[in-house]
């Protein structure tokens, strides 16, 4: 009764409607929005890809890693193939395997593949996202902007978070055994 005009009632039911409806976009629910178009029917496909606890280990100068879990929301295997960041010039998709009796790092042929509805690890000691000649201070709490470009052409934009990690002592030209230890490496623990 306070408003005279019907536009002036119209008003706040819009933008409570527009609240409600990107509240069920952060969530990433699908069920409270129903499909009204086709174009809407490819929004699934720009989170196909999402990654969780992403971060990158301080660094002064030379060469970081970046890690994390890449999760696969769709029915199909994706496959990140390379990815870029302001803080490198140059990166590369790196796995540890042994070789002549040593873990060493090396470029993972064919990038990651995440099985469909699937998750792929990125943890010192093993897959990894190597940055080579960091342009620039990786401190405790940075925020590195990061895009990952997948084999069908779609990307994943994410920003890792600086993090101290002694680890097992990687080293990032090659490494040993006990470079290899997972035991300190955060969140996803394997020891």
């Amino acid at each position: 009764m306070f408003f005279s005009s019907s536009r002036s009632r119209a008003l706040p039911a819009l933008a409570l409607t527009a609240v409600l409806v990107s509240g069920c976009a952060v969530e990433g629910t699908t069920s409270a929005a129903p499909s009204t178009s086709p174009s809407s029917a490819v929004a699934p496909t720009a989170s196909a890809l999402t990654i969780t606890d992403p971060w990158v280990k301080t660094t002064g100068e030379g060469m970081t890693a970046a890690f994390g879990t890449l999760v696969n929301n769709t029915g199909t295997e994706v496959t990140v193939v390379s990815g870029v960041s302001p803080l490198s010039p140059r990166i590369e998709l790196h796995e540890v395997v042994e070789s002549d009796g040593k873990m060493i790092m090396r470029p993972k042929k064919g990038g990651f593949v995440i099985p469909a509805r699937g998750t792929h690890e990125l943890a010192p000691g093993g897959d990894h996202i190597m940055l080579m000649d960091v342009t620039g201070k990786v401190e405790p709490g940075a925020e590195i902007p990061f895009t990952l470009i997948l084999a069908d052409g779609g990307t994943l934009k994410f920003t890792a978070i600086g993090k101290e990690f002694a680890g097992g002592k990687e080293d990032y030209q090659g490494g040993d055994e006990g470079g290899m230890d997972m035991g300190g490496s955060g969140d996803k623990d394997k020891g």
